[in-house]
């Protein structure tokens, strides 16, 4: 009833059929297995390959036993939210009529927490379907603020990890994300406004702006997502948990002196309350 790859988007389908964006959504999570197994390939791929479009995606992956249509391969990298990330037009593509906000971060030297905060999210397989994870990060510290799953691509719930973040920790003074609708609703950017922190997001031609995010997606599939064959979202959700508590607290990083997130995070709050 759905299709996600016609021109009309999601929402605007779902309006004229009378159902909920959220069974929309669910209804395209019940691929065959074949289809979950493609999308696992895919984003092994991306992974290693981010500037792979679906052209090249398709010659990779497809063989004499199981030849890929391109527009298939187009289709489930739409699904999965990927897009490559080669200089083009657009990298993300914005909501109808959303406001888009300039790249604050160009220049700028990063020098405590809580200067900047990013955003994002990635697509997660699961034997069954797959989720989506957003997660906000300080970016100087590396350190994860709050995360949340998702079988939908919609704001909501990036919406709530950031208001999370926000009842948590000291505000930032810049908040960057990409141009994807979900960051560009005002739903989202109105929770920043009403908090007067400053809006930033990713160039046309810029896709290493949030390379802080996509460090951390390489970081929790390979150490994480991959290693596991979750059973439930329940399961999902419970060791995805366990691992960004260690990623926070008891993995090293050598870009931060061998310290872990946390150890930067309020190591430097404790010596700015000391001076």
């Amino acid at each position: 009833m759905i299709d996600l790859t016609h021109n009309l988007s999601v929402v605007e389908q779902c309006r004229i059929l009378e159902v909920s964006r959220s069974t929309a959504y669910y209804q395209s999570t019940r691929d065959t297995e074949e289809d979950l197994a493609l999308m696992r390939e895919i984003d092994e791929l991306y992974l290693e390959r981010p500037y792979f479009g679906s052209r090249r995606m398709r010659a990779e992956i497809s063989t004499e036993e199981r030849p890929l249509n391109r527009k298939r391969v187009q289709r489930l990298m739409r699904v999965m939210g990927l897009v490559a990330i080669y200089p083009k037009k657009r990298l993300s593509t914005p909501g109808k009529g959303h406001k888009i906000y300039a790249y604050l971060l160009r220049k700028l030297k990063i020098v405590r927490p809580n200067q900047v905060w990013a955003a994002d999210f990635t697509y997660l397989p699961m034997p069954q379907g797959f989720l989506y994870l957003v997660a906000v990060i300080d970016w100087y510290s590396r350190k994860v603020l709050s995360w949340r799953l998702s079988n939908t691509m919609d704001s909501n719930f990036c919406v709530e990890a950031l208001e999370e973040a926000l009842a948590h920790y000291e505000h930032p003074e810049i908040f960057n994300t990409d141009q994807g609708s979900q960051f560009t609703s005002e739903d989202f950017t109105d929770v920043l406004k009403s908090h007067n922190i400053q809006i930033s997001m990713d160039g046309k031609r810029r896709w290493i702006d949030n390379v802080m995010v996509e460090r951390l997606w390489r970081s929790l599939k390979y150490e994480e997502v991959y290693l596991k064959a979750y059973e439930s979202v329940a399961e999902a959700r419970r060791s995805i948990g366990i691992y960004l508590e260690f990623f926070n607290q008891g993995r090293k990083h050598q870009s931060l002196g061998e310290l872990t997130p946390d150890e930067v995070y309020y190591e430097h709050q404790k010596l700015a309350k000391a001076a």
